[in-house]
């Protein structure tokens, strides 16, 4: 069956579009249209109308409202009951309805002759699973554990029910797990290390903040339901500073904009701090009452710290240190958005830690309005049904205290005889590579592209080879699908339950399935109940995942009272009259003061930092040192979240190809004209495309968009972006981050 809804679903996309503000980027032609007929007068009556939530890896988690007609999707628009999403969408939401209709889907379980050679033939689910499940029982005969059974997934559906990925692979024994993230992982360490735990404000407070600072972070393309906050705030008087290698949209907005030196961060806010202290700006009732450590941290700025070094490092001239500083310590209340890109960096804990101590000092932490804004998982206290399975009896695995760990491992259990093994999942092609007694043989993908989110994607390649299956769960035949045996197919966030919270706002939304699965696509827990069937029916007892199971009971499973309690509903079905927000006693976190901290207090000085490796202090660490003649930076594109939307024809219409984004004096001295096709090249490899000359980069810097792909373009930034480790990441995460930002490359006209 094969069915794409008319222009109907084009034309919402883009009227959402235009209410995104994104249209202004469309070409013209598409924004003529079709014909000057009047279109039938809306009718909500002509719909059924269903509740969803983005499950994306976002900081928006959108609550979203489906129209369905006749079993299709019509068109889908912003939950307007949450005041967060506010009836819009972004450019991705927008373009929703087309991942569920798309001709290029995956639509059955397909099996590949020849890895790369891109021979797929469709099999039916019973087969799939039959050979999957003869790989697994033939792993454990031949090394007596389930170890050489590997799991890389991350976030590629954050919709609860989803954690049975996981669930499924510990039904099945003790396996191979890369744990840790590329995502946010060394501010996370450092805000617990200083906090006790990351919690932020709610974004919407932003609008009571006198004095904003966004600070890597690029929320008109990442998160734009936060901007209208921030634009409200400067409305209202507050003063908005952007601070990014790159000038951004979010930048263009600002009444301020620094473009520092990449990685000098750290140096930036200690300069700021210095200068804080030697105007007496410091909040002395915080430092005094509710901190520990601050009379080293002043000492520390007194002796090492001066507000010209840190022009010098940054590269931010020394009066606007000083000014932007003052007016900083001076404003009531005062906030800091840290993205997550200024973290990618070898140093990038002890940047974020330079940055807590600013908000700190000035007594902006605990206060609505303020803080130093980074995510939260305080509402994420679900019962992970799905996840926690148990392994069956007798199974062997790796003998350690250790297991799998992560930012969303809210497990807590306890010592076990064995546990999974655990690799790097930023470290995964190297992970493949060392594994031995048992190697990994098999490798199970979910919900992540590794080929376009993973590192040194050479390397990777060369690792996938020596696996003897791999086994990718999917809805588009991507460059992992390519180097995969086997890809299943996925369902949509309109085929599946599910519910999702954000790790940023305070809502809480549910995922009603809002049309039948297309084709023969399954949700995640409906396949390993698949594979827990055969597993059984082959070897009776090798699989505990239930084998029949209804997903619509299995959402009602991952709810409790704490839940209900938190979000004032008394059952999950509430949540079919739209998102609710979380009972908040403020919308600043710390308000009470009672940190997580050791001491209970906030920490300018953490010996548990210190025994963990680092320095107790949030002292300056230098960066990664170049190793190439220009600095490469890869951030994500507005048009798609890594690799997903980025393929999609809609996206293609006016995302056509990827470009690099060069400076001009920079351009000129390599005798690089506009458009020219060049070579971008370091030790890891290399990628060739068309050049753009902006003075939106900064000199001496490269910028490529993360993803793009499609047919007849084999761009991938992974094949110049190394592994290299952060700084934190280990303590809260199980794995350490990675320097992403921290890469280096040259370029030459071809």
């Amino acid at each position: 069956m094969s069915h794409t809804p008319s222009g109907l679903s084009r034309r919402q996309f883009l009227k959402g579009l235009t209410m995104a503000g994104a249209a202004s980027l469309l070409p013209l032609r598409l924004l003529m249209p079709y014909t000057a007929q009047a279109s039938t007068a809306f009718n909500a009556k002509d719909f059924q109308i269903f509740r969803n939530a983005c499950p994306r890896n976002c900081y928006d988690t959108c609550s979203i409202k489906t129209y369905v007609k006749d079993g299709v999707v019509q068109f889908i628009e912003g939950a307007p009951e949450s005041t967060f999403t506010a009836g819009g969408l972004c450019v991705k939401g927008y373009a929703y309805p087309r991942r569920v209709y798309s001709p290029d889907r995956i639509k059955y379980p397909m099996v590949q002759d020849g890895r790369r050679s891109g021979n797929w033939r469709r099999v039916s689910w019973d087969e799939a699973m039959d050979r999957i499940a003869k790989k697994i029982l033939e792993i454990k005969e031949k090394d007596g554990s389930l170890l050489g059974l590997g799991l890389t997934k991350y976030s590629g559906n954050f919709g609860i029910t989803n954690y049975g990925v996981e669930g499924m692979m510990s039904s099945l024994g003790y396996t191979t797990r890369f744990v840790g993230t590329p995502c946010w992982p060394a501010g996370i360490d450092a805000q617990n290390y200083d906090l006790g735990d990351m919690w932020c404000n709610d974004p919407e407070d932003m609008v009571k903040a006198r004095y904003v600072i966004v600070w890597g972070a690029n929320p008109a393309w990442c998160s734009v339901h936060s901007m209208k906050y921030i634009m409200e705030a400067k409305r209202r008087g507050a003063k908005v500073v952007v601070i990014d290698p790159v000038f951004t949209q979010t930048a263009a907005k600002a009444d301020v904009f620094w473009q520092p030196e990449t990685s000098s961060d750290g140096a930036l806010a200690l300069g700021m701090a210095r200068h804080i202290l030697d105007k007496g700006l410091t909040d002395k009732g915080f430092v005094t009452e509710n901190a520990l450590g601050f009379e080293e941290f002043a000492a520390y700025l007194r002796e090492n710290v001066t507000v010209e070094w840190a022009a010098e490092v940054s590269g931010i001239p020394a009066e606007q240190i000083r000014e932007v500083a003052e007016e900083f310590a001076t404003a009531d209340p005062a906030t800091i958005w840290i993205g997550y890109g200024m973290q990618r960096h070898t140093n990038g804990g002890a940047s974020v830690r330079a940055i807590d101590a600013l908000v700190a000092m000035t007594g902006n932490v605990g206060k609505e309005g303020g803080g130093a804004r980074y995510g939260h998982l305080r509402t994420w206290g679900f019962n992970y049904h799905a996840l926690l399975q148990k392994q069956p009896e007798g199974s062997v695995g790796f003998v350690g205290a250790g297991g799998p760990k992560g930012e969303f491992d809210f497990t807590k259990g306890g010592a076990a005889s064995y546990t999974d093994r655990t690799f790097n999942i930023n470290k995964t092609a190297q992970g493949i590579l060392d594994a031995k007694d048992p190697a990994i043989r098999m490798l199970w993908v979910s919900c992540k592209n590794p080929f376009a989110q993973d590192f040194d994607r050479p390397k990777l390649e060369k690792a996938f080879d020596t696996l003897e299956l791999v086994v990718t769960v999917d809805q588009f035949f991507n460059e992992t699908v390519a180097n995969s045996d086997i890809v299943l197919p996925v369902t949509t966030l309109f085929e599946e339950w599910t519910v999702n919270v954000s790790y940023w706002h305070y809502w809480l939304g549910i995922n009603e399935q809002a049309i039948k699965p297309m084709y023969e696509t399954k949700s995640n827990i409906e396949i390993a109940s698949l594979l827990s069937k055969r597993m059984n029916a082959l070897a009776p007892g090798s699989c505990t995942f239930p084998q029949d199971i209804d997903t619509r009971e299995w959402l009602e499973k991952e709810f409790n009272q704490g839940i209900y309690d938190s979000f004032g509903i008394k059952h999950w079905t509430d949540l079919r009259n739209g998102p609710v927000k979380a009972r908040l006693a403020s919308t600043a976190s710390w308000h009470d003061m009672k940190f997580g901290t050791p001491s209970g207090k906030y920490e300018f000085r953490s010996d548990l930092c210190r025994e963990h490796g680092h320095e107790a202090l949030p002292k300056y660490k230098e960066g990664r040192k170049p190793y190439d003649a220009f600095r490469l930076l890869t951030p994500h594109t507005k048009f798609g979240l890594h690799s997903q939307f980025i393929n999609l024809d809609w996206m293609h219409e006016y995302n056509k190809e990827p470009f690099l984004y060069m400076h001009p004096d920079d351009a000129r001295a390599k005798n690089i004209n506009d458009l020219d096709t060049v070579r971008v090249f370091n030790k890891v490899g290399e990628v060739r495309l068309k050049v753009k000359l902006t003075r939106n980069v900064a000199p001496r810097s490269l910028v490529m968009y993360e993803a793009w792909f499609g047919r007849g373009n084999d761009f991938n930034v992974q094949n110049l972006v190394d592994d290299e480790a952060a700084d934190m990441g280990a303590y809260k995460t199980g794995a350490p981050g990675v320097a992403i930002h921290d890469q280096f490359a040259n370029v030459e006209r071809v």
